[in-house]
């Protein structure tokens, strides 16, 4: 379809306030938090109702154009980057709180609604919604359904996908579906919610969520433990755990970090090589007890000090700092580049020290945040755009670090996703035949390949294809067709 009239199309679909099609206005959407990768779209809309998506998706489907859905524009790992030639279809302005169901723990909601909006929407009943990413305050659910996000609690309480039970879904053709059991606790038939949470945007865009709220613990208690380094840091998160203590939350931070968020939000932490903020939630007696096994593993473990939030401001304070590291790093670098992999708890130290040397290696620094108590660990590699080469070093460094994780037993990513950042990597976790299995789901979805196109896979098979490894076709082999 001629730009043109697709433009005229789409405004008969949103009005006129819903369509951005001029140049500079495009360019706020050329990338989400990853902002190493920049398309700038070919249009963007701003649907208001499942209706609207519907017929975009249609119109998407009928003229052949790849669209992209996009919710905060948070993302890591370039998950929502726009498609050249393609529509954007964000979903800011679908932010309706549907219906709050507190006797059947659950809310329904738009994708649009921002992550901590749902706790706020129940906490006068004594609920809250267990997921918290950093970006809590501005990342939506949408989002988060898509990269199955997680959180500092997800160690207890799990990611995205333990949360959610149901989604009305736009699929590439336009059709919609209603997947998972709702308010019901299952659904028969094959989990096509559980494929749907996590694929990144690459199987259809979710226009209603339903998600599981908890109920507020009777008790809380959280403790911040400095270390002379991240060895002894992980040294006590492996004792922790191995008392058979569960906490809500074990996150480590190291000197470089405690550095950044000091300068930036200024939570008076200690002067440490490493910290730990362990927190610990459920009955009273039980967190009694357990919260003083902590402490004393901690100081087996060398603490230098540790210090007890005696207070709800104080415990704010703990995490005022935690959440804000990624943002503080703008304080101590002009660019930096963030990785996302995941390690078995008792291969922490032996990373930890493999990032160190590579740091070393290749004269950049890196600073430590991260899921301690799951392994999911977060390397920010610093570096200055301004000097030639430092951002494709940077890129580098940041791929040496998950072939390391990979090496240890790991994976690609804990919670940030693939996108478009990290594709290149999944050989490097899968096999050809792993890989295809996923293309045969993705094709099942997305035959035409429109929606997200491009993300996830390094080198996307047709669903026309043949599946297995590459086969040369007679007419390429003679030198009569060339393959771009």
């Amino acid at each position: 379809m001629e730009r043109g009239r697709l433009i005229e199309t789409m405004r008969g679909i949103l009005g006129p306030e819903g369509v951005i099609s001029e140049r500079e206005e495009l360019r706020t959407y050329e990338c989400d938090g990853l902002m190493n990768y920049r398309v700038i779209p070919d249009l963007v809309v701003l649907p208001e109702t499942a209706e609207q998506v519907r017929r975009v998706v249609r119109v998407c489907y009928e003229e052949g154009i790849p669209f992209v859905a996009r919710g905060s524009g948070t993302g890591l790992s370039g998950g929502a980057l726009p498609v050249e030639s393609g529509i954007l279809i964000v979903t800011s302005r679908m932010r309706r709180i549907l219906e709050v169901d507190i006797p059947n723990q659950r809310v329904v909601v738009e994708p649009g609604v921002i992550n901590l909006w749902i706790t706020e929407a129940v906490s006068g009943e004594g609920y809250y919604y267990a997921p918290d990413p950093a970006s809590q305050v501005v990342c939506s659910i949408g989002g988060n359904v898509a990269e199955n996000s997680g959180g500092v609690h997800c160690l207890k309480y799990g990611f995205t996908t333990n949360h959610v039970t149901g989604a009305e879904v736009v699929l590439p053709d336009g059709s919609v579906v209603h997947l998972g059991g709702g308010k019901a606790p299952d659904a028969p038939g094959y989990d096509l919610l559980g494929a749907f949470v996590g694929s990144e945007g690459t199987l259809g865009i979710a226009t209603r969520i339903t998600v599981r709220v908890c109920r507020k613990p009777e008790a809380v208690k959280t403790l911040l433990a400095a270390f002379e380094d991240t060895e002894a840091a992980g040294g006590a998160v492996s004792g922790i755990i191995g008392a058979g203590i569960v906490p809500a939350a074990v996150e480590m931070m190291d000197r470089l970090t405690i550095e950044a968020v000091e300068v930036a939000v200024h939570p008076n932490y200690p002067d440490a090589g490493a910290i730990l903020i362990v927190e610990l939630d459920g009955p009273e007696a039980e967190v009694e007890s357990q919260f003083r096994q902590v402490i004393g593993i901690c100081k087996q473990n060398r603490a230098t000090e540790v210090r007890v939030a005696g207070s709800d401001a104080e415990r704010a304070l703990f995490w005022k700092g935690r959440k804000a590291a990624f943002a503080a790093m703008g304080r101590i670098s002009n660019d930096y580049y963030v990785q996302d992999s995941v390690v078995p708890r008792t291969e922490l130290s032996a990373v930890l020290k493999k990032i160190s040397e590579l740091s070393g290696r290749y004269g950049l620094r890196v600073a430590n945040v991260f899921h301690a108590g799951d392994g999911n660990l977060h390397p920010l590699v610093l570096y200055d755009n301004n000097v030639p080469g430092e951002a494709e070093k940077a890129e580098e460094l940041a791929g040496e670090i998950v072939f390391a994780c990979l090496e240890h037993g790991g994976s690609l990513t804990g919670e940030h996703g693939i996108g478009e950042d990290k594709k290149k990597y999944m050989p490097k976790m899968f096999t050809a035949e792993d890989l295809d299995v996923m293309q045969l789901l993705r094709c099942a979805f997305d035959p035409h390949q429109i929606c997200n196109p491009g993300k996830i896979f390094p080198t996307p098979r047709l669903c026309g294809e043949r599946p297995g490894p590459f086969r040369m076709h007679p007419v390429q082999k003679a030198g009569l067709a060339e393959l771009f």
